[in-house]
């Protein structure tokens, strides 16, 4: 039988791959709770930050988010781009290379995000030289 869970804010785990510029935090995932295809953690990006390019291998991602206001830029050159507020959720199909923005100068950015695997899949990506990045 399965045993239901209740994960504390205070209890999220810092042991999760991490890319520049964000914080992740890991409430549900194969280690914490022992789920097989689910993990959901929170992410913040601090005021005026920006992440550095990464995808998720082949794992789907929901970014749900709950403060701030979020530019992310997507595609093999950063060529595209989507803003999202609160209550807006963004999609993020398997092995797309993306970046999230904080617009904001003053206000942070809080989100949770939901992937299909049981650990949180980073892949950290250096692109080339001639794509700006965006501060």
């Amino acid at each position: 039988m399965s045993e239901v869970r209740v994960i504390r804010a205070a209890d999220l785990s810092t042991q999760t791959s991490q890319t520049s510029g964000m914080h992740r935090t890991t409430a549900v995932s194969g280690d914490t709770v022992g789920s097989k295809t689910l993990w959901v953690g929170r992410v913040t990006l601090v005021p005026s930050a920006r992440s550095g390019p990464h995808h998720h291998g082949n794992c789907e991602s929901v970014i749900c988010v709950t403060s701030g206001r979020i530019r992310l830029r997507y595609g093999d050159r950063l060529q595209e781009s989507i803003e999202a507020g609160p209550g807006d959720y963004i999609y993020v199909p398997p092995r797309v290379i993306h970046q999230e923005i904080n617009l904001s100068p003053s206000e942070p950015i809080d989100s949770i995000v939901i992937r299909d695997s049981m650990v949180n899949v980073v892949v950290n990506v250096v692109l080339p030289d001639d794509i700006v990045l965006e501060r």
